[in-house]
């Protein structure tokens, strides 16, 4: 039935019309008629009939009454008026599919049922009776094919107004159910991770007043532990913050993204907290980093820290670890070695706190692929995030990555 919804269409009326005329034409040319080939008054009746369906296609109302008038002169001037008779009823049943009012088809049936019995004034009952039940195929079965289809289409639209409010409660449910889960997370982070880091920060700025001869180096480290367990702290009120609204902080970009003119100082800082802890970076930075976008640069910023994080803790303070950051024809290319040299662990704060899995997620999300490993001297951990489309566009593509670097290996 797919095909007969789709000739039937509403936006298909200049089709069916086409086909209709084109059907009429063939009529008039290859059906044999009983007494003689088509006059030329049967001719003008039925093109006028032809040029009227094609010209009021988009009116039905407008069809019909002048099909109802053409079939009226050709019962009075033509003995057979087929194509007239059939025009009349395909215009009936347009207007039963189309009309906004049901008083509009009854008084469109009506119409045709009074044109149609004049062709029957003065015969006999007999005959007079077999034109009344002939009206059953000229005018009932327009009538009940369009209501049909009017009822089909009724039942069509309810089935998408239905699916569309399933689809919305189900939205709506899997809103709900991501608030709540929310909540959950921030609930738990409140209640434990905050509360034991605010201890952490609380005693160690109790020890740094109480134990006032310390050895100046001891005394830096307590500073910077201090320092990172109060920005740790306050990331994690702003965590809690967007988890339990998100909408009402949507506009802090900090909170998920970060500005791209602030990348460099960000990973400057990260830089300098992993020297400040001992170890010694060695830092090949493309100032283009500057020109990313939000999220790839928030992305180069937690690998960054991630993968200072792991150099400290398992290569040791004294290791030596080289990061290169370079942008090459809209693409990222970001890489950190070092040298494996063992040390003793330092209490660099930590990154994504999910290690090399958490940075290969955040890699995958957009695009790249992260590849970690051994090397002859230490540990290499490196990846290409691919160029955005608007990023293609904006950079020259003739930027290369520092020569000699290891970005300038295809990752």
């Amino acid at each position: 039935m797919s095909w007969l919804g789709r000739l039937f269409d509403m936006r298909d009326t200049l089709v069916r019309m086409v086909l209709l005329d084109l059907a009429g034409v063939g009529y008039l040319l290859f059906v044999p008629h009983s007494a003689r080939t088509p006059t030329a008054t049967q001719w003008v009746l039925a093109v006028l009939a032809f040029a009227v369906a094609l010209a009021a296609h988009r009116r039905p109302v407008v069809n019909l009454v002048a099909q109802a008038a053409l079939l009226a002169v050709a019962i009075g001037l033509v003995d057979d008026f087929t194509i007239n008779q059939v025009g009349a009823s395909w215009a009936l049943l347009e207007v039963t599919m189309r009309a906004r009012r049901p008083r509009t088809i009854w008084l469109a049936t009506a119409l045709l049922v009074v044109v149609d019995l004049t062709d029957s004034i003065g015969d006999p009952p007999r005959r007079f009776a077999s034109g009344v039940v002939g009206l059953a195929l000229e005018v009932g079965v327009p009538v009940l094919l369009g209501l049909v289809i009017r009822a089909n289409r009724e039942l069509s639209r309810q089935a998408v107004e239905r699916a569309l409010a399933e689809q919305r409660q189900h939205e709506s449910e899997s809103r709900a159910a991501r608030a709540d889960e929310r909540s959950a997370i921030a609930r738990e982070l409140h209640d434990v991770v905050a509360h034991h880091v605010a201890s952490m920060v609380l005693r160690v700025g109790v020890a740094r007043h109480v134990l006032t001869d310390l050895d100046p180096r001891v005394g830096e480290v307590f500073d910077d532990v201090h320092g990172t367990g109060t920005a740790a702290l306050a990331e994690l009120r702003r965590l809690v913050a967007v988890l339990r609204d998100p909408d009402g902080v949507r506009g802090d970009a900090a909170l998920t993204a970060i500005e791209p003119s602030a990348l460099p100082a960000a990973i400057g800082a990260s830089i300098d907290r992993s020297r400040q802890a001992g170890v010694t970076v060695e830092a090949d930075l493309d100032p283009a980093i500057g020109s990313l976008d939000a999220v790839r640069g928030m992305a180069v910023l937690r690998l960054t820290q991630e993968a200072l994080t792991n150099v400290a803790k398992h290569a040791g303070t004294s290791a030596l670890a080289r990061i290169v950051i370079a942008v090459r024809d809209g693409a990222v290319h970001w890489e950190v070695t070092d040298n494996g040299r063992a040390g003793v662990p330092a209490g660099v704060p930590a990154g994504g706190g999910h290690g090399i899995t958490g940075m290969r997620e955040r890699v995958e999300v957009l695009g790249g692929r992260l590849e970690a490993g051994p090397t002859d001297t230490g540990w290499r951990v490196r990846t290409v995030l691919p160029a955005t489309e608007s990023s293609a566009r904006s950079l020259p593509r003739e930027r290369q990555a520092p020569a000699g670097s290891p970005a300038a290996e295809p990752a």
